[in-house]
């Protein structure tokens, strides 16, 4: 089809209208970077005033003040201002007003008791009381919960009446632990939380039961913006390798950090392109070597597959494609039917970009695994501004439910959105039920389930960012500013 767009345009540009010629041009200049965007999912002001001009410099069009443009000189895209204006009026044109509500299939329920909120102890003095969490881990292994916050760059340690005390100094938040055994994580450390090209990132072992001289150990520095690491031996050299999800900006990739006989480590990338937000490690082709699925959440976002090819690379293949406008956030693969085929749980809902308002198409995704890594939705239930859901048998009745958070939450309409159970009834039957009482303690921006009190069930802890961030000017959400997180500490047993 790209290869036809420039002779369809010749042909018919005495006929085309100008909404007509702005998508022919959309398809052939924007979607040769992600996948076309129909106007209708961004309301008209948002598209107009911030995401066109945004767009415009990366296909050498200049922005003058009130959304006026001209070509810059020397960019080679041969987009003349004519094209340029098309594309503007076929959104513009196109667009609604303002965005419509998503419909939900099925009401939520204000009726969960199924967890117990426990709130930590603030003491001024002692306990960390901003609420700008960037991170919260439980130790699988031990039940001990930790957390980090964008203020003050340390390591917390929460004990079991949920009273904090530093454990590591950092050298920059925390935003995501990786249990290895029961005093061994991987820590990674963001560099920037703000969206900028500042390769600052760290990856730490630490061993946060350690002495302090022992505690940390350097695995990689100078990182563009890291949000997530694993271990794995990629080579089969019998060395630990590890692979890092760079964020970053504008500049970004999916790193592999291999390590040498000198028990130092390489720097390969596997795919250097921004977006990298999260990955698994698993043999998914069942060849016995370690593959990697990881989702991009920056300009053209998806899943893709990069498996093994045993000589030190990887096959990369595409797996779900969404337009750069969905905000993915998380995933999990898990056999959510159990059929013995990894499916795969997918959330969107970041809305802290470009197009800051409140999407229909945000929310939590199943997609069945139909084989031969081909993917199909199955289910899904729309949440605004939903950020990550982890698939676990919460309720014990030996099905999988799912618990979601939702950090940019209709908060004027459906507070109760920001965190979901999804009690599975039946086979992908979901039932959705929220706690009011969650309403007014925070804003959930993490997440993470493990049994907490070692009595056998799963509890949740919820990470709180009430500082910033607001995309609902007018509303004040009333939201605990003085507490990291809550423990949602499940009452089954």
């Amino acid at each position: 089809m790209k290869k036809l767009l420039p002779f369809l345009l010749v042909l018919t540009s005495c006929t085309l209208s100008q909404q007509e010629k702005g998508k022919l041009l959309s398809e052939k200049y924007c979607g040769s970077c992600h996948l076309p965007v129909a106007p209708a999912m961004l309301d008209q002001n948002t598209w107009t005033q911030h995401v066109l001009p945004a767009m415009a410099p990366k296909l050498g069009i200049g922005v003058w003040q009130e959304s006026s443009y001209y070509v810059k000189p020397g960019k080679g895209t041969n987009l003349t201002i004519e094209e340029w204006n098309a594309i503007v009026d076929y959104y513009k044109t196109l667009a609604p007003q303002q965005l419509p509500a998503a419909v939900l299939p099925q009401p939520l329920k204000a009726d969960l008791q199924l967890f117990d909120l426990v709130q930590p102890v603030v003491k001024t003095n002692e306990t960390p009381v901003t609420a700008t969490t960037t991170m919260v881990s439980i130790n699988p292994f031990t039940g001990a919960l930790y957390s980090s916050s964008e203020n003050g760059a340390t390591l917390y340690q929460w004990d079991s009446t949920l009273n904090g005390r530093p454990a590591i100094k950092l050298q920059s938040t925390a935003v995501a632990m990786n249990w290895r055994a029961a005093d061994t994580a991987l820590l990674t450390c963001i560099g920037s939380i703000r969206a900028v090209d500042i390769a600052q990132g760290m990856l730490w072992e630490v061993h946060p039961a350690q002495p302090e001289a022992t505690q940390v150990k350097t695995i990689g520095m100078g990182l563009p913006r890291p949000v997530q690491s694993i271990g794995a031996d990629f080579n089969k050299d019998g060395r630990l390798d590890y692979l890092v999800n760079g964020f970053g900006h504008d500049y970004g990739g999916l790193y592999i950090l291999q390590q040498t006989a000198e028990q130092d480590y390489q720097r390969k990338a596997i795919w250097e392109v921004p977006g990298a937000i999260h990955s698994v490690v698993d043999d998914f082709n069942k060849d016995g070597w370690p593959d990697i699925m990881t989702l991009f959440a920056y300009g053209d976002e998806g899943l893709w597959l990069f498996l093994n090819d045993q000589h030190g690379g990887f096959k990369q293949q595409s797996l779900l494609r969404f337009p750069p406008v969905n905000g993915s956030t998380s995933f999990q693969v898990v056999d959510m039917n159990n059929d013995g085929l990894p499916d795969i749980l997918y959330t969107s809902g970041d809305n802290g970009d470009y197009s800051m308002e409140l999407k229909p198409f945000h929310g939590v995704y199943l997609y069945l695994n139909k084989g031969d890594f081909r993917f199909e939705k199955a289910w899904s239930y729309p949440v605004n501004g939903c950020t990550k859901a982890i698939a676990a048998d919460f309720d014990g009745d030996g099905d999988l439910d799912i618990a979601s958070i939702a950090f940019f939450a209709d908060l004027k309409n459906r507070p109760e959105e920001s965190f979901i159970l999804f009690r599975q009834e039946g086979p992908l039957a979901f039932t959705p039920h929220t706690m009011p009482a969650l309403k007014a303690a925070g804003r959930w921006i993490c997440m993470d389930a493990a049994d907490y009190d070692h009595d056998g069930d799963l509890d949740i802890v919820l990470g709180n960012y009430s500082k910033g961030f607001m995309i609902q000017g007018d509303i004040k959400p009333g939201s605990n500013v003085n507490i990291p997180l809550v423990l949602l500490r499940n009452n089954l047993k």
